[in-house]
């Protein structure tokens, strides 16, 4: 745990740095994300780590949460907006000291856990590496976001094969959410780290196959690039629908961008 914790603050504490360098204007910068300003992508993550530490230190206050903030709701735009205010209604630098508190806090309870510990979560409970795995995912899929308004170049993320693996595993999830039978065909996946080494989940003999950069395959199962935008090599009609349906987060069903509407992504070495 404590590795892949410092996975989750590495990544979270980059992106600060970035954030935390850019102009008041560009706070107001819309990123690709929907309707979603700079500062709402941190208002997202700052909620969310909020209540994650919650989760991760006092179930019964979550369980609260669930039904105080979040029982009321009629749809997803209501949801969003409750997640979003607290944020929205700060200052950038108030947001910003929000946001590390939270974080660290949760970093730091999450750290004290074994990792097949269970924790409450909007839905069926986690085990804390998959919950920290999903606290990653999330802070590099909504920094990646950032990166592109920008047009900043990326650092290669630590991190980046816990998300991968995140992808991987939530095969059946990206069918099954919507309302589609989970393909019975086995797919091979291997990736290529930023450093070089292969990472391969399946049965090696596999005729449905994934290859390619392993940030391109984070891209595409966070929904921040279409299939078509990168190196990935798909074989077969399952691992093409796959990388057509691939979404790695909860939450009812959505599509990542149209082909040719992300650029391809720019990475430091």
């Amino acid at each position: 745990m404590k590795a892949l914790c410092a996975d989750l603050a590495w990544e979270q504490d980059r992106l600060d740095a970035l954030v935390s360098g850019i102009a008041p204007g560009a706070w107001e910068t819309l990123a690709p994300c929907g309707n979603w300003t700079v500062k709402d992508e941190i208002c997202h993550l700052a909620y969310f780590d909020y209540t994650a530490r919650l989760a991760a230190t006092d179930p019964a206050a979550f369980q609260r949460h669930l039904v105080e903030d979040l029982g009321r709701i009629k749809d997803m735009d209501e949801a969003t907006a409750i997640t979003l205010a607290k944020g929205r209604a700060m200052a950038t630098g108030e947001l910003l000291a929000w946001w590390r508190q939270e974080r660290r806090q949760l970093v730091e309870a999450l750290e004290r856990l074994a990792p097949k510990d269970r924790l409450p979560w909007y839905g069926p409970p986690m085990s804390a590496r998959s919950f920290a795995s999903a606290r990653l995912m999330e802070t590099w899929a909504h920094g990646q976001d950032i990166y592109d308004v920008l047009g900043v170049a990326r650092p290669a993320s630590p991190g980046l094969r816990h998300i991968a693996h995140l992808g991987v595993t939530t095969f059946g999830w990206s069918f099954a959410n919507r309302g589609l039978p989970v393909p019975e065909a086995a797919v091979h996946v291997e990736l290529t780290a930023p450093a070089g080494e292969i990472w391969s989940w399946g049965d090696e003999t596999a005729a449905q196959r994934i290859s390619g950069p392993a940030v391109d395959f984070c891209l595409v199962a966070t929904q921040r690039r279409h299939v078509d935008d990168t190196a990935l090599v798909v074989i077969g009609e399952v691992a093409r629908k796959w990388m057509e349906l691939a979404q790695c987060f909860a939450g009812p069903p959505t599509l990542g961008p149209a082909a040719g509407t992300r650029g391809i992504l720019k990475q430091r070495a």
